[in-house]
């Protein structure tokens, strides 16, 4: 099985994951989730998100529990995602509110824990190469987003980012729509001035998916939300 973008992201080697929970048996849990994919190693865990990456700085993709101490985390997560982590928040708490503020603060995806290890699994995988995927109960919150501020992009635009989504490189993406990559650039970055304009910044691939698919110019489908963790075994065209 070719292990294709995420192999290249990790120079061969499997993907470096740090768990963040203060529950023990949930920390176990997924530990053998991740065990069961080769592609994934675990090198840390731990109730402390520095301690468990002074243990392992190396990890591509830290699993955070959004709730720690019986405090929420989405202070840490931003100040993580500022130092350029790839964070995957996983949490119980599952209103739309909550999942759309972990985006907005910068995580690469939302993981409901109820989701299980298919899901764990593929999302991980995804975060570790820069990839797009949407869990079920992410998709939900999005596409249920209340919010009336709602930029208007042109065909164009949404094309660009449409193939973005679907995990092409913007030089993949130049040559599907017969345009420079400097114009898919622009297209992506007219996309998050608007966002920003309207007062709903998307400064990340995640966040800026979030914000096309609560405001209908993306459908949920179009990126394959419910396709397996295989869709990640191929290389980008």
């Amino acid at each position: 099985m070719d292990a294709g973008p995420v192999a290249e992201m990790s120079g061969g080697r499997p993907v470096g994951v740090a768990i963040v929970d203060d529950h023990p048996v949930v920390v176990e849990g997924v530990r053998a989730w991740l065990a069961s994919e080769p592609r994934l190693t675990v090198l840390a865990t731990g109730d402390d998100p520095d301690e468990v990456l002074r243990a392992a700085p190396e990890a591509d993709v830290v699993l955070l529990d959004l709730r720690l101490h019986g405090q929420m985390a989405l202070g840490k997560l931003a100040e993580l995602s500022t130092a350029g982590r790839r964070v995957v928040v996983y949490s119980e708490h599952t209103d739309p509110e909550t999942m759309l503020a972990v985006l907005d603060a910068g995580a690469v995806a939302f993981l409901a824990k109820h989701e299980g290890r298919e899901h764990c699994v593929a999302t991980v995988l995804a975060a570790a190469s820069d990839r797009p995927y949407v869990p079920p109960a992410l998709a939900g919150a999005m596409v249920g987003d209340p919010r009336p501020d709602r930029p208007v992009l042109s065909d164009k635009e949404r094309e660009a980012l449409l193939l973005w989504f679907q995990s092409m490189s913007k030089a993949s993406v130049a040559r599907r729509m017969r345009i420079s990559e400097h114009t898919v650039k622009q297209y992506v970055d007219r996309a998050r001035i608007k966002y920003t304009r309207a007062g709903r910044p998307a400064a990340t691939k995640a966040a800026l998916l979030a914000r096309a698919i609560e405001d209908g110019l993306i459908r949920p489908e179009e990126i394959g939300i419910y396709r397996s963790q295989a869709r990640y075994d191929r290389p980008t065209p």
